[in-house]
């Protein structure tokens, strides 16, 4: 019998289960109109849940599943010569799945870039071999599930040579993201999690407090976060999905963090 639970909506691993998942019932979540629903992953592989591992970009793999479980978000394996980050791990896994993440190499490093892509981190440890989960220190409260593997971090860790993991918050105080500097040809590729949002035109990036329930951050947090990542060289902005800035993403990220804030203090308010 598994030792833990899975959130139905968020595919968050707990271990136990509650009355609700704290992580959905915050305001930048939510819960089902009917109600809290769990999982297993013995129910999720008994309803022919498909993983599927895919190849980005040279060095750079998304990992998701058919039909997605919670959120469905698209995990990124980074390889490197030296190791491997798991970044915003998905809320399944199987043998085969496993098996096929060690095929690329070694899993050095487990993050999520924020509570919402937690997923089943610490089952993935497990499954890799006790790989080290970190996790944001603001955002250590929402862990729903405790291991020896979890260890907390903050300000900007080098994960892997090449690597570095940095955290200008806004979508919650720890929200992450991880620079890979050889990533796009040497280009430089941020992996953006919900911290920033790749839009469907392309061209644009969004910067939410909740995304579902569309709730803004302020312009000061976002001149931050813009600031704050302007630290780094980038050509590349994947999101947690299939979104994605293809080119001249450093720019746009800029240019997307000014227009945003030129909404929310007014400065267009005759267009409306």
């Amino acid at each position: 019998m598994s030792d833990f639970v899975i959130c139905a909506t968020c595919a968050v691993e707990h271990s136990e289960q509650t009355e609700v998942c704290a992580i959905c019932a915050d305001e930048r979540q939510w819960v089902p109109r009917d109600g809290q629903e769990w999982t297993t992953l013995a129910e999720l592989q008994g309803k022919g849940t498909e993983a599927n591992l895919t190849e980005l970009e040279p060095g750079l793999f998304g990992l998701s599943t058919s039909p997605g479980v919670g959120i469905g978000q698209t995990s990124k394996l980074v390889r490197t010569p030296e190791g491997i980050l798991l970044w915003d791990p998905i809320g399944y896994l199987d043998d085969d799945l496993v098996a096929r993440v060690r095929e690329l190499g070694e899993v050095t490093a487990i993050v999520a870039s924020h509570p919402h892509m937690f997923g089943v981190q610490v089952e993935w440890s497990r499954a890799l071999g006790g790989v080290p989960v970190y996790v944001a220190e603001a955002d250590r409260e929402w862990v729903q599930r405790s291991d020896a593997a979890i260890q907390l971090w903050s300000g900007d860790v080098e994960i892997l040579p090449g690597v570095t993991l940095t955290q200008p918050g806004g979508h919650f105080p720890g929200a992450a993201v991880a620079h890979w500097a050889a990533g796009a040809g040497s280009g430089g590729v941020l992996l953006a999690g919900d911290t920033l949002f790749p839009n469907p035109d392309r061209t644009s990036v969004s910067f939410m407090r909740s995304y579902p329930n569309r709730i803004p951050l302020s312009a000061a947090v976002v001149d931050r976060i813009a600031q704050h990542l302007d630290r780094f060289d980038y050509e590349r902005v994947y999101g947690n999905f299939t979104n994605v800035i293809a080119s001249d993403a450093r720019a746009i990220v800029r240019h997307s963090a000014d227009r945003h804030m030129a909404w929310v203090r007014g400065d267009f308010d005759h267009l409306t």
